[in-house]
């Protein structure tokens, strides 16, 4: 059925859930097929009940690390595994003002890296001065994730390479495959020939080369119903290929795992493979990976300043569980005293090697 399905699921994915009305828009319906299904009849144990197996529910933050701040849900791509339903028909932008709350909080946290994400971020009319403004509070690990085709989307952001080499920001680069057909069909047909141009410009200005301290990583989703494989080996592959074919070098590859939310979510769904999915997840679940999942040492800030464990459970509306929910109101001391919140969802970090938007954690 999946072969069958996919052109249907192709034409609709040129909007989004939410500007389609696709009843998946709605978080709570996410959250009950979560929760439901093989789960609810006891086919599949729920993930709080195997994490207390080995004395981990429930689950706690340790020192805070990673400040994740999504600054919009617009993007310039609709890509069909987008866990965060971004898109051009997204209007969902961060505001200065939130933006002055959140350089407060980086000024005075004790994270060491900060992430920006999106969406693309870049297409904030905010983001430079974001980027400038945050670059002067001394972060270790300043990252910026980008779609890379946004760097040829339009004349405004040509720049961006250079200006990113400005702040030494570390680029962290979605790049599904290292050949066309498959990198197309997941994010759009052009993409993947976009992608390598705007690679090819990030190297000619220093990222990326072998001993440049300028880091460009690239992000790795499978392109299916299925779960990546071994990081160390696609990161050769990748390296292989992008430099004999295109001579582009890049310092790391991370493999990410597709959760069940969202786009995801509504691919599973109309390919009839969510409880074969599910099973996978659930099958590979990996007791070592629990302890260093992302959400122990990350806070998630949403593009309107609520506080979430993870980007993943931003994009469920899982808010943190504690008195502080949003970013006027930040207090690490109060936050680290939480119990992070959790759904079925979160098999698909602690899936054989784990995930996180690090890469793998065990």
């Amino acid at each position: 059925m999946e072969q069958s399905i996919l052109p249907e699921i192709k034409k609709a994915a040129k909007k989004s859930l939410k500007a389609r009305e696709n009843e998946l828009a709605s978080t709570n319906k996410q959250l009950e097929i979560l929760n439901g299904g093989p789960f609810a009849e006891g086919e599949l144990p729920y993930f709080k009940d195997k994490i207390a197996e080995i004395g981990h529910a429930p689950l706690r933050p340790r020192k805070l690390e990673i400040l994740q701040i999504n600054v919009g849900y617009m993007c310039n791509q609709v890509c069909e595994h987008c866990h965060v339903d971004a898109g051009p028909d997204r209007k969902e932008i961060m505001t200065r003002e939130t933006m002055e709350l959140c350089l407060e909080v980086i000024r005075n946290t004790g994270a060491h890296t900060l992430d920006l994400t999106g969406g693309a971020p870049e297409m904030n009319p905010n983001f430079r001065w974001f980027v400038e403004e945050a670059a002067k509070a001394g972060i270790q690990d300043f990252i910026v994730r980008s779609n890379l085709t946004i760097i040829r989307a339009n004349k405004k952001y040509y720049d961006l390479p250079d200006f990113f080499k400005k702040h030494n920001v570390h680029v962290v680069s979605s790049m599904p495959h290292y050949t066309r057909g498959k990198t197309d069909k997941q994010r759009g047909d052009g993409v993947f020939d976009k992608s390598i141009k705007a690679l090819q410009e990030l190297n000619a200005v220093g990222y990326g080369m072998p001993d440049s301290s300028l880091r460009l990583d690239l992000v790795y989703n499978p392109s299916g119903a299925f779960l990546p494989g071994d990081q160390e080996a696609m990161e050769r592959d990748f390296k292989k290929a992008l430099k004999e074919d295109f001579d582009i070098d890049f310092h790391s590859l991370f493999a990410i795992t597709n959760l069940p939310i969202s786009r995801f979510l509504d691919y599973l769904i109309a390919s009839d493979n969510y409880e074969d999915y599910m099973y996978a997840l659930v099958d590979a679940y990996n007791p070592s990976a629990v302890a260093n999942v992302m959400c122990t040492n990350t806070i998630s800030v949403s593009w309107d300043g609520w506080l979430y464990d993870c980007d993943f459970n931003q994009m469920l509306d899982l808010k943190v569980g504690s008195k502080v929910k949003h970013i006027k109101d930040y207090n690490e001391d109060i936050l680290n005293d939480r119990n992070i919140v959790i759904s079925q969802h979160c098999y698909g970090c602690t899936a054989g090697a784990g995930s996180s938007c690090q890469g793998t954690v065990a």
